[in-house]
């Protein structure tokens, strides 16, 4: 069967708007079969692989089915190991954001049990524990399953090759008969059979075999950012590679509207594509990006799928899939049509670990590279920039213009003394420079670059705005603001630390002192804003704030 959208399965607003946030739109197959047989109070057994989306796929159920005004455990969840019950809490938290009244506490060893019992006094209606500590609680009278409704045994296997059969006979025997019992396993051996008939009430069997995942031979990278950085080093990356047509995928809607934004501020020409949008407006934007009318589609996974075009050069992973099938599906939309194709991975802190999955079951291998320099950057742009110059003299009918050089050349030395003598040299300097600033590709002469630089920022100035998140600044009003008051192309624009009162933004230096003085008295939402050089000086490498 095919997968179904999260608004298709009758959750409640509350889940919807949290799936949302978490980047979820599309259920994965594991969660579109069991779901639905969840909710209606059948036992389960569901047999999918890790990285499927299992722990949803009984946790959104399990969510929508408790009272929350019963303060008493409803649901219990045994794990195989305190990772997995910590992993799991986080999940089924994240899903439960707006149910305010829902708490969910694991319990495992390796923890204080007295700091578990204080938590279990703030009586929570969901647990995720090991079977060893949930026995311990039950010993103690610290764990009361009178109003139990549902009992979820993840990863049953592992936790019977780990020798905790007798512990869960204990746990299963001492729990209301008159329960909804769901069985999540990788594998079906007998011991697991036995369980079934045991403890379950005529169940289902959903079995979800992981896809054979084979991904188009194109070049893959990952690269190590901070979140506050994705969106100068997506821009460092178009810029140093040249790249016309590309795709960039981010897990939610939110976040699509919010970098296409971002993106046009900077001067890139983009446009969003998501679920939210009018069917009639996605089918205009996907047959103009067909048509090469605009270089960047900023995507959500399910939108993107009518998205058939040739030309696709690079594929980004602003946000990294939260399925394995999901990434195969996004870079096999470069490299088409026996064409070469990129895909670049953003990965942040723990996400490794899901690229780490992907590649497993991929089979391939995603390179670690480094985001590009600003002096990377500006060195194509020059390249680009000279590659236009040749292909003009290459076609010629330049003649005509030769004349005036020269004749402006005799004047300027005419004017001037014979130690600032000009040569036609200079007056082609002059002009590259002036003309790289209007189709906004500025260059830093090269000797200005401070290789040195902690990721050459050097040739960056950071300036202090007095005016933050507070005021509902986001960052796209910093770049309007100042592209529209200076000559500093928005895409030159660096990092962007926006704070409760304040701002921090990086600019090329060659610009500091026009955007100082242009941006002096300048209103920004209903404020007049003050801007100055910042007096703290930036530590290299440090994590940025979230860029909101």
């Amino acid at each position: 069967m095919d997968n179904l959208i999260f608004r298709d399965l009758n959750l409640s607003e509350e889940v919807q708007k949290a799936i949302a946030e978490m980047g979820f739109e599309e259920a994965t197959s594991i969660q579109s079969q069991s779901i639905p047989h969840i909710i209606d109070g059948k036992d389960v057994i569901g047999q999918a692989q890790t990285g499927t989306g299992k722990t949803c796929a009984f946790g959104i159920p399990a969510i929508e089915m408790i009272d929350p005004d019963t303060e008493n455990i409803q649901v219990l969840v045994l794990c195989p190991t305190r990772e997995l019950a910590i992993q799991s809490a986080e999940e089924l938290k994240n899903v439960s954001k707006y149910k305010s009244k829902i708490k969910i506490l694991p319990v495992y060893g390796g923890q204080p049990i007295d700091r578990q019992i204080m938590a279990l006094k703030k009586r929570p209606q969901i647990i995720i524990g090991t079977p060893g500590r949930v026995m311990d609680h039950m010993r103690r009278r610290t764990l009361k399953f009178s109003d139990l409704k549902m009992v979820i045994l993840d990863e049953a296997d592992e936790m019977l090759n780990m020798g905790f059969r007798e512990d869960i006979d204990t746990i299963l025997e001492k729990v209301p008969e008159n329960k909804q019992t769901i069985l999540f396993s990788a594998t079906m051996p007998k011991e697991i059979l036995d369980l079934t008939s045991k403890y379950q009430n005529d169940p289902i069997h959903i079995k979800v075999a992981h896809k054979e995942l084979t991904v188009p031979s194109i070049e893959q990278y990952y690269l190590e950012v901070s979140e506050a950085s994705k969106l100068e080093v997506l821009s460092r990356l178009i810029d140093a590679n040249n790249i016309k047509l590309s795709l960039v995928f981010c897990n939610t809607k939110k976040r699509v509207d919010e970098i296409a934004s971002s993106l046009q501020s900077r001067g890139y020409s983009a446009e969003a594509l998501h679920g939210d949008m009018r069917q009639e407006q996605r089918d205009k934007v996907m047959n103009q990006f067909r048509k090469g009318r605009f270089d960047i589609c900023v995507a959500t996974d399910v939108a993107a799928r009518g998205i058939d075009v040739d030309d696709v050069e690079a594929v980004f992973n602003y946000d990294i899939p939260n399925d394995e099938e999901y990434y195969v599906h996004r870079i096999g939309r470069t490299g088409r049509a026996g064409r070469s194709g990129k895909a670049f991975t953003f990965v942040t802190g723990r996400e490794i670990y899901k690229l780490r999955d992907i590649q497993r079951y991929t089979k391939s291998t995603v390179k670690l590279m480094k985001p590009p320099t600003y002096s990377d950057v500006e060195e194509n742009k020059m390249n680009s920039l000279m590659d236009t110059i040749k292909a003009a003299i290459l076609e010629g009918q330049y003649d005509k213009y030769i004349g005036h050089i020269e004749k402006f050349v005799d004047t300027l030395n005419d004017q001037s003394d014979e130690k600032n003598f000009i040569t036609s040299h200079d007056v082609a300097a002059v002009l590259l420079k002036l003309y790289s600033a209007q189709v906004g590709k500025q260059i830093n002469p090269i000797s200005e670059i401070d290789e040195a630089a902690p990721e050459n920022d050097g040739d960056m100035v950071r300036l202090f705005i007095n005016i933050g998140r507070s005021n509902k600044v986001q960052p796209r009003n910093i770049v309007e603001s100042i592209a529209s008051s200076t000559s500093l192309p928005g895409k030159l624009i660096g990092a962007i630390e926006i704070f409760d009162n304040y701002t921090f933004v990086e600019v090329p230096r060659e610009y500091a002192s026009e955007v100082l003085d242009s941006m002096k008295n300048y209103r920004l939402k209903g404020k007049r804003i003050n801007i100055e050089k910042s007096q703290k000086k930036r530590k290299p490498r440090v994590a940025r704030p979230s860029r909101t």
